[in-house]
């Protein structure tokens, strides 16, 4: 948004101040008439605000879309659930949405996601207000005002996506406000951070807001501890009555030990007795990894008129990565690997592992983008249309050295730790792996025949121009591609609380880059296409509760390390259809006078079919629970005024860990608990929070993914207490 948020008065509230302002006026004309005559008295009750309901979102690429006539499944956590829920990385803000799991998110490194059951691709889906930034950072989360999830494939501006979906956070806008918010948890990590917002100048035009945060993190891993700074600055210019210019920065840095996950024992069997405090492999001279993120945005609006605006926007993004870790990986070195045929690509099926050197510095990697959008409204007739075109140019820059990757000893999961020393060996200078360009043209036109349809009609003309290298001095392979994206939707509304939709939708998505293992190690695949068909209904029960239901069906080319007679014995390929059919439920608001809930249900099938591999076919692809579902709760205690009960509950159903179907996780539960008590100190609003999550310290396996076609095992995190101060100055 570039123009000032303002809050906007309830139509119900409108129409009591109106009333009462039309009663004085009465009260003052009678009293003048006759000082005898009384009226009676006006009592006027609202309700409170619907505290996790919120009714516009950005991520689709239209501003302030009404989710009820959004075409598309759509969740957002707003600053509300962010605070009460001490959310300190995305993976705390997701759980809040059962389509959305991890996927490849270890301690100490960026984290990886899927939405409805398919890895998102970090280059393209992670966003700041509508603009791809480097995904390869944990966002900070200080400044951001809500984030917003759209599942699936939709969005006039989604350019090259893998079909899963996008995620947008939203950042805070100039106000006047003065906080500081102070937190420490249960294993000692403590962290501070300050909120600082003004405007100024004739009707407020200007304003500015910083936010700033430090951390020193505890983490439950032994061993990896590790500390962040970050600031922000957003500032406004609403220069007349038409145009306004906003402009955002951030930056984050992050220092942090990072942490290996475990691997399935001989390739089929779960560890039986992991532990998730324990750093495997560690080695004392390994460095910590040290990520250096950078986030610019800037945004130009003008209101040409009542019925046409527009902006251009640009945004820059980098990340630079010294990647250090002494890595758990296979058993190839050991003499139990390989015990009855198993494959060294896993831990042995007695525990033992290999140790490796893994040393990755100037890890470079930046988005570029710039975006020109009109939006107009205009009628044919009784027919109205609202239009939104535009154009966007977009650059993904990846630069990597020849990484150190050594073996330096073996190792068993249950010890005794050894020392090993490091590699002699260095890393290569860093060369370009990747300069992908993409060019597109976009339009969509949602067309009112009546109060109860309307049809939405556009598409994307795209195209991808990208250059690849997998070594310094390597052959150069390209790709140049140009596809018409489309995507359609049709909108009915029975009654006004109620839209009920189908829609259509095509995406292009970059190939996956092959593993290690492969005969066609670190080669990226060509481009691939998805398509989704998908139903839904929203539903607004007395305005106040959000509900929301969707299938879908979504098809994708299998991409999987095909065994073969290679030398490796595996090659990366694409090869028949990965389909996923899914059905959610959702609902936000407030259920009752006291209660404001948030859930979600989500039940997917995802298949892979004519794969030319049967073992990978019949069952449920890696790491998709059949069934997964959260549900979070705030209570405002009767009797104490601002003191809130809050918690909730998340549950996930088994998952399959290996590509052959043959070993999976056990579902789980974790149960959360919190309150919130709102006070004044020395006449300033103060709120102090408290959150337990993993409430009964529930042992489970919150991630059994694939990185790079290997897979991998992480534990979830044990019972942690938080502990947070915020006083507003």
């Amino acid at each position: 948004m570039a123009t000032t948020l303002l809050t906007s008065q309830p139509a119900w509230s409108q129409a009591a101040h109106g009333a009462a302002t039309a009663t004085a006026a009465t009260a003052d004309q009678t009293s003048d008439a006759s000082a005898s005559t009384q009226l009676p008295t006006v009592t006027v009750d609202g309700a409170r605000s619907t505290t996790f309901r919120t009714s516009t979102a950005s991520v689709t690429g239209i501003d302030d879309a009404p989710l009820r006539d959004t075409p598309a499944s759509v969740s957002v956590v707003n600053r509300a659930m962010l605070d009460d829920q001490q959310a300190r990385l995305l993976s705390d803000v997701v759980r809040n949405d059962a389509s959305v799991g991890n996927a490849y998110a270890p301690v100490g490194y960026y984290q990886g996601f899927e939405i409805r059951g398919f890895p998102i691709d970090l280059a393209s889906a992670i966003r700041i207000d509508g603009l791809t930034i480097s995904g390869e950072q944990n966002v900070a989360l200080e400044n951001k005002e809500q984030v917003e999830i759209l599942k699936g494939l939709a969005g006039i501006d989604a350019g090259v996506i893998a079909p899963g979906g996008v995620i947008n956070f939203v950042t805070k806008r100039p106000i006047d406000v003065a906080s500081v918010t102070t937190s420490v948890d249960s294993r000692g990590s403590t962290s501070a951070a300050v909120d600082l917002g003004h405007r100024f100048g004739v009707d407020d035009q200007f304003g500015i807001r910083i936010n700033a945060a430090k951390e020193n993190i505890h983490s439950y891993v032994d061993g990896a501890n590790g500390r962040r700074t970050f600031g922000s600055i957003a500032a406004d210019w609403n220069i007349n009555p038409r145009a306004s210019l906003q402009f955002d920065a951030e930056f984050q840095q992050l220092i942090q030990r990072s942490v290996s996950g475990y691997q399935l024992l001989g390739g089929t069997v779960v560890p039986p007795a992991a532990s998730a405090s324990t750093l495997l492999g560690g080695q004392s001279w390994t460095k910590p990894l040290t990520t250096d993120a950078l986030n610019l945005n800037a945004r130009f609006d003008y209101q040409f008129n009542d019925a046409w605006q527009g902006y251009i926007a640009a945004g820059r993004s980098h990340t630079m990565i010294d990647d250090n870790v002494a890595f758990a990986y296979g058993c190839y070195y050991v003499s139990s690997c390989g015990a009855g045929g198993t494959s060294p690509y896993f831990f042995s099926s007695t525990g033992d592992y290999d140790v490796y050197d893994f040393r990755s510095p100037g890890e470079y990697r930046r988005n570029d983008e710039l975006k020109a959008v009109l939006t107009g409204k205009f009628s044919t007739g009784a027919i109205r249309h609202e239009l939104t075109f535009g154009a966007s140019v977009q650059r993904r820059v990846v630069d990597l050295s020849n990484a150190v990757y050594d073996y330096i000893g073996s190792e068993n999961i249950d010890g005794p730790a050894q020392a090993f020393p490091p590699s002699p060996n260095s890393t290569s200078a860093s060369f370009p792996q990747l300069d992908a360009h993409q060019y597109a043209v976009f339009g969509v036109d949602r067309i009112t025949l009546n109060d109860q349809w309307q049809i939405l009609a556009g598409g994307r003309e795209l195209m991808l121009r990208q250059k690849s290298w997998t070594s310094m001095g390597g052959p150069e392979t390209g790709t140049d591609k140009t596809v018409f994206l489309p995507q359609a939707a049709l909108v009915y509304k029975p009654v006004q609380p109620l839209s009920l939709y189908v829609s259509y939708s095509k995406a292009l998505s970059l190939g996956d880059q092959a593993p290690v293992r492969a005969s066609n190690a670190y080669a990226f695949l060509p481009p691939i296409e998805s398509h989704q068909v998908e139903a839904g209904a929203k539903y607004d029960w007395q305005n106040r509760l959000s509900l929301t239901a969707s299938v879908f069906s979504i098809d994708k080319p299998f991409e999987f390390a095909q065994p073969d007679s290679s030398d490796a014995g595996y090659t990366f390929v694409q090869h028949g259809t990965e389909r996923h059919q899914g059905i959610e439920l959702g609902a936000s608001g407030r259920a009752t006078e006291r209660l404001t809930l948030s859930a979600s249900l989500a039940a997917i099938r995802a298949r892979a079919y004519d794969s030319g591999s049967p073992a990978y076919e019949g069952h449920q692809v890696i790491n998709v629970p059949r069934l997964s579902a959260t549900m979070y709760a705030d209570y405002a205690m009767p009797g104490v005024a601002g003191l809130h009960l809050l918690g909730g509950v998340n549950y996930v159903g088994s998952k399959n860990a290996n590509e052959e179907g043959s070993a999976s996780v056990p579902a789980y539960f974790v149960f959360n608990l919190g309150a919130s008590y709102t006070t004044k100190l020395g006449g300033h609003k103060t709120v102090v929070r408290l959150a337990v999550d993993n409430l009964f310290n529930k042992y489970y396996w919150q991630d059994a993914g694939e990185q790079q076609g290997d897979a991998y095992l992480f534990l979830g995190a044990p019972r942690t207490a938080r502990l947070s101060l915020t006083y507003d100055f």
